[in-house]
């Protein structure tokens, strides 16, 4: 009798369901900020310096989303991993409430984009103040897989995830002994949801904010709201292998 795969209401399941969803609000926030918010990235901190560097390089004037954007995303990281230091201290689970504080954000990020008129100046107060609450939204939601999701792969970092399961499937394709390869390949499972969910996030994220303008942050709110369902809903497990990394 051959041993049955994980049922789609495992724990591993549970778990790829999860990260695949975050990774669609990442990727689908992302392209929304670009487009819709003069180029600002919420989820890629790195292209908002690379932004900010060509600007000041080329004698322009340098924009005040991308300069917050990494303090920002550094404190919304640092609130968010000592609540959750506080919760597990009172033997609380963290995952709920920084997904709360996420759908918030991205909610909050929606509110004040729908006071933006048509023509607002994307360098302007209230443009800013929304590209930033989505920064919050992309911040916490980092904290939370590093500290609330054990065993799940970053879902707001293509590069190094892309990087990482393409060695993994150069390491599979070479067979460099059973146990390096049965590694590999568990790491590859768990990876390749967090890349197909950015990639599908950042295609309907531009879709959608090309139709319906920044109304269209209503599309990673919505899924900031189903992932905290997930999260009532299904028992996730919580591996401290480091090898899962």
């Amino acid at each position: 009798m051959t041993e049955a795969g994980p049922s789609p209401a495992s724990p591993e399941a549970g778990l790829k369901l999860m990260t695949a969803v975050l990774s669609l609000i990442a990727g689908s926030m992302d392209a929304i900020g670009f487009l819709g918010l003069g180029g600002l990235f919420t989820a890629h901190i790195t292209g908002n310096l690379v932004i900010l560097a060509a600007h000041v390089a080329a004698g322009g004037t340098a924009q005040a989303a991308p300069m917050l954007s990494v303090p920002v995303f550094m404190a919304a990281l640092l609130l968010a991993r000592l609540l959750a230091g506080i919760l597990e201290k009172m033997g609380r689970n963290s995952l709920r409430p920084l997904l709360l504080l996420q759908l918030l954000s991205l909610a909050g990020c929606l509110a004040v984009c729908g006071t933006l008129g048509s023509g607002f100046d994307a360098n302007g107060a209230t443009a800013t103040l929304a590209g930033m609450t989505a920064v919050c939204a992309l911040g916490i939601q980092n904290a939370l897989v590093q500290v609330s999701l054990h065993g799940v792969p970053a879902t707001a970092v293509v590069t190094t995830n892309l990087a990482r399961f393409t060695t993994d499937i150069g390491t599979i394709l070479l067979g460099e002994g059973p146990d390096t390869v049965a590694q590999a390949r568990r790491r590859a499972d768990r990876l390749w949801p967090s890349i197909a969910g950015f990639v599908v996030g950042c295609s309907i994220g531009a879709v959608c904010e090309a139709r319906y303008g920044l109304v269209a942050v209503a599309a990673p709110a919505g899924l900031a709201l189903i992932a905290l369902a997930m999260a009532w809903a299904s028992p996730f497990r919580q591996s401290t292998d480091p090898r899962d990394r």
